[in-house]
């Protein structure tokens, strides 16, 4: 996605191989073998015994997180329990959705699948956590996008333990440079350096039995463009902050415009104001499929869907200097699967054709060897 402007997206090793996790360090007792005389119970007579054996007693170190991120979660939280998320409380109007008892009811007949309860996203967010602080400890300029790339996606698939269908990465690991606006992955053979004046939007994909963690940050090296990233970060916080079952996405969109369009950014010593990109959007997310359906743009509008109970969504914000729309341009580097493909004659259908082994999550020309 190309827009005219800078624009940033708010939002919260050896090729092919990835280092083996970090060992776990044991203190063990030495183990004592004596020997000794002991008095005869009857006689009196002195008997050598041999002392049993002591058992050695081992005490297992806290496994920690290795840099760069290669340790699986299921080593740093046995217990399968993930961390919680910042939870945000309803807002005054909508207050009534706490307190009453038939809605509190609906959401959790709709919680109780298993496959629908928050340990799932609680996980793909934690493994996002942790590889995304590493990713802005270690990106800088003078890497190739391919070199970033390639070191996120090692860490998310380490860090997930992926296995197909259970977990993996979400989707090809987004690096968007400046006017570029969105959706843009080196493929395989790209040879562009990240400089000092770039804009970089970060967008990584996780995903723990087909729920999909889509989340996004903008780095700059120039303080120029600190206030943009100041606007879309703001804008989202307030996207989250409106989200909740019951609200319409249109408000949503209202609100994350008011926010955005509050900011301005100094160039060359003009004032530019920041403008929100009107053609793309937060989205809903379902099982295995990026795009669930339900868009949340980031202009006010007239859209009376309502966000529903169970559902995930994706705010998503991006601010620009530009006019504020973005146009298909460039090489393609996202393939996905259709879900409801239309009927093709046999004789159509190539031989060649690339499968990928998670349904409709998107993917890279770079990833096919490993999906044929």
């Amino acid at each position: 996605m190309i827009a005219n402007g800078t624009t940033a997206n708010g939002g919260n090793p050896e090729e092919g191989k990835l280092p083996p996790p970090a060992e776990v360090d044991h203190e063990e007792e030495d183990d004592a073998e004596e020997e000794g005389t002991a008095p005869a119970a009857a006689t009196g007579e002195g008997a050598k015994k041999k002392k049993k054996k002591k058992k050695s007693k081992k005490k297992s170190a806290k496994v920690e997180q290795s840099e760069p991120p290669r340790v699986g979660l299921s080593k740093l939280f046995p217990d399968g329990n993930y961390p919680e998320g910042e939870l945000q409380d309803y807002k005054d109007d909508n207050a009534w959705r706490t307190t009453s008892e038939e809605m509190r009811y609906n959401e959790r007949m709709i919680m109780q699948d298993p496959e629908l309860t928050y340990n799932n996203i609680r996980r793909g967010a934690e493994v996002h956590r942790q590889v995304r602080q590493h990713a802005r400890r270690t990106i800088k300029p003078g890497m190739t996008m391919t070199e970033i790339a390639e070191n996120i996606e090692n860490g998310t698939r380490a860090l997930v333990e992926e296995n197909g269908l259970e977990s993996g990465v979400g989707f090809p690991t987004g690096l968007s440079l400046n006017h570029c606006a969105a959706h843009y992955t080196p493929n395989a053979g790209d040879t562009k350096v990240l400089q000092n004046g770039d804009v970089l939007k970060v967008d990584i994909g996780v995903h723990v039995k087909g729920r999909i963690l889509d989340s996004a940050f903008t780095l700059t090296f120039d303080p120029t463009y600190e206030k943009l990233l100041e606007a879309v970060k703001a804008a989202t916080d307030t996207g989250v902050r409106e989200a909740g079952i019951d609200v319409r996405v249109g408000d949503i969109a209202g609100a994350i415009q008011e926010t955005m369009e509050s900011y301005e950014v100094e160039i060359n010593g003009k004032f530019i104001p920041v403008k929100p990109i009107e053609n793309l959007s937060g989205h809903s997310i379902n099982p295995y499929q990026i795009h669930g359906g339900k868009s949340i743009l980031l202009v006010k509008n007239n859209d009376q869907t309502k966000m529903e109970e169970g559902e995930y969504f994706a705010i998503e914000t991006f601010g620009s200097t530009g006019t504020g729309r973005v146009v298909e341009e460039g090489e393609c580097s996202h393939y996905a699967r259709v879900l409801t493909p239309p009927n093709v004659p046999l004789r159509q259908v190539s031989t060649n054709t690339g499968k990928t082994s998670v349904l409709t999550c998107p993917y890279t020309d770079s990833q096919l060897p490993n999906h044929c």
